[in-house]
């Protein structure tokens, strides 16, 4: 289980980063974002999770005092539009 929560909060994450005009969010509004689907956890959960985007690839992150902002990057972005698979990332719907 902890699998597949693991991989829908990634896309979650890409999902509401890709939703931005500038494609970035920070960690609490990430956390906020999570809590909205049912995937209640800490700040620091969802450093982890950023982190590991960033070591695939998907976005960059920044430290910014206690929180942390983080920028979608194109691979982030071709994986939410379906473009491309990232392994250990819930595939999209076809419907978006």
């Amino acid at each position: 289980m902890d699998l597949l929560i693991r991989q829908e909060a990634r896309l979650t994450i890409l999902r509401a980063l890709d939703e931005q005009p500038d494609g970035r969010l920070n960690s609490e509004l990430l956390r906020v974002t999570l809590e909205q689907f049912g995937i209640t956890k800490s700040r620091d959960w969802v450093h982890d999770e950023l982190n590991w985007l960033q070591e695939m690839g998907a976005v960059l992150v920044i430290n910014a005092g206690s929180v942390r902002v983080a920028a979608l990057t194109a691979k982030g972005s071709d994986h939410v539009q379906r473009r491309v698979v990232i392994e250990g990332v819930k595939r999209p719907s076809r419907g978006g």
